[in-house]
Parts: C-alpha cells; structure tokens; sequence
C-alpha cells in the first residue's frame, strides 16, 4: 500500500467540502459533500492503507436566501468570492503541510479557490485536467445565465491560478457559441467527447498528462460529475447525453495515478436530490480511490 502515497507524494489526505450552490440555479447541489462522505469516503481511502485521513468539515457558505445578489451577470459572485478565499487557504495549507487535498462540492465555482491555494502552496500554477462536459470558460459578458459555475475556468486563467499552455478538458459536448470563440482564444487544449471517441481515452490522457504535466509539474484533476453519461451519474444538475463510460472516467483517474505527479483532485456537481440510490457520490468516491492508486489487479 506505501505505493499509493509513493505516487502521490502525500503523507496524508485532507478532506475539504464546500456545499456551494449559489454558481449553480438548481437546488441541492450544496449536499454533494455529504453525499460523498455517506458513499463510505472514510472507510473505502482505509481500505487503501492511506495511514492519515483529516477530513475538515465543510466551509461556511450563506444560503442564496440571506443574500442580495447584487450583479445579475455573476450571480452571488462576491460571495462566492469570500468562500473561494477560505479555500484557498485551506488548500494552501494542506499542500505545505504534507497533504494531498480533496476538494468536494459543491458546484464548480469552488475549483477557483482550489486553483488559488494550489498556486500559492506550489508558487506557480499547477497542471490542469478538468473533466466536464461544459467548457466552464464563460464571463460575466458572455455568460447567457450570469451563473459562475459556468465561469471558474475563465476566472483562475483571468487571475493566474491556472495557465493555458498547462491545461487540459476532456469530456466537451455542450459548449456555448461564444465559448467556442474563448476557448479558441484562451490556447486551452480540449478534448471533446468526438476526440475521446476517436482517440481512445488512453491516448487523451496520454496527451493530457504530458501537456499538465509538463517539466514535472504537480498535476491537479478537476472533475465535475457531468462528464459521465447521465446513465452512470444521474445525479448532477446539467446532465448532458453521450459522456464518459464508467470505465472511462475511472481509466482516466487511473492514468492520472500512474502519472505519479497527482497532487490535488476535486469532485464537483453532485447533486443528491436528482440522483439514484447515491448512485453518482458512490461512483465519486470509485474514482477518488482510482486517483489514489486502486487498481483491478
């Protein structure tokens, strides 16, 4: 089992949630963390020989009730902002102290405070596969809803938290017109569900991983649940048909582990209230686990 920290360079994993819905429009995304943990988080990261798991809680974070949301083109985003902050730090320290963070929301607005603390610990930005059927690279311009989990992407290469020679999606089939132009623009590289298609999942993270990875670079894997089919994770807010396999997602947290430069993941976008049976946090915490090392064999 020593292999699985070996890999990950990680004495220890803390766990940080961030029941976060106020990117998002529809409700119940904000119990994801709660969900993940109730998939036996704890006892199934044991069962890999992890010998340290801090779990933090969950972050503050105000209902949408108590809230005045004061710029209908990023809906809450000063808010979102202040959580995103006590983030970071949580993140940062995690990361100077030994830890390999996993981040669980909550929806994808948070991957801009993991960005954040992730660039302070490593002083530079780290590599970055994001997994999502949704490009997440709008702005509060282009945005056609104003909400910011449709925006973290655009924000962390905005801010310097994430740079564009060093970044990865994998996953694309439900782009906006004026993201195709952003996205373009930004010098990202994306794999749409066509490439994955014709490539094969090993060769997309083949790629992926030599262009996050790049120099040695730390590798941080930002996964939002609705890049699988909704046939394997239902429960998520903006279900999109023709995603990943349940064989995909896990092959591509897989090779993400061989790597061996993983040092930070979050799962994002679980949303209990339209899931099945918890059917999607327990296909989270399986691809947690294959992200730290387990294997079929």
């Amino acid at each position: 089992m020593s292999s699985i920290l070996e890999h990950a360079r990680a004495t220890r994993v803390d766990i940080i949630g961030v029941p976060m819905d106020l990117g998002a429009s529809r409700r119940g995304v904000d119990m994801g963390p709660s969900a993940v943990r109730y998939a036996k988080l704890h006892d199934r990261l044991r069962a890999l020989g992890i010998p340290e798991i801090v779990d933090h809680g969950n972050l503050h974070v105000p209902i949408r009730e108590s809230l005045d949301n004061e710029d209908p083109s990023a809906k809450y985003l000063g808010v979102i902002r202040d959580v995103c902050d006590e983030l970071a730090g949580m993140v940062e320290r995690s990361v100077i102290d030994g830890g390999l963070p996993i981040v669980l929301g909550g929806d994808h607005s948070i991957a801009m405070g993991t960005l954040a603390g992730l660039t302070r610990a490593h002083a530079a930005p780290p590599g970055l596969i994001w997994i999502d059927a949704h490009a997440d690279i709008n702005n509060p311009e282009s945005s056609p809803s104003g909400n910011v989990h449709g925006m973290p992407l655009w924000f962390a290469l905005k801010n310097g938290y994430a740079l564009p020679h060093a970044s990865v999606q994998i996953g694309l089939r439900d782009v906006d017109e004026s993201e195709k132009r952003l996205l373009r623009e930004s010098g990202v590289r994306a794999f749409s569900m066509t490439d994955v298609d014709k490539l094969g999942m090993p060769r997309v993270m083949e790629e992926a991983v030599a262009i996050a990875g790049a120099g040695g670079r730390p590798i941080h894997v930002s996964f939002d649940m609705d890049g699988i089919d909704p046939s394997e994770a239902p429960g998520t807010g903006t279900p999109v048909k023709g995603g990943l396999s349940y064989r995909e997602a896990h092959l591509a947290m897989e090779l993400a582990h061989e790597s061996g430069q993983l040092r930070s993941m979050e799962m994002v976008e679980i949303n209990p209230i339209l899931d099945t049976r918890n059917q999607t946090a327990t296909l989270a915490v399986g691809l947690i686990c294959s992200g730290l090392g387990k294997s079929i064999l």
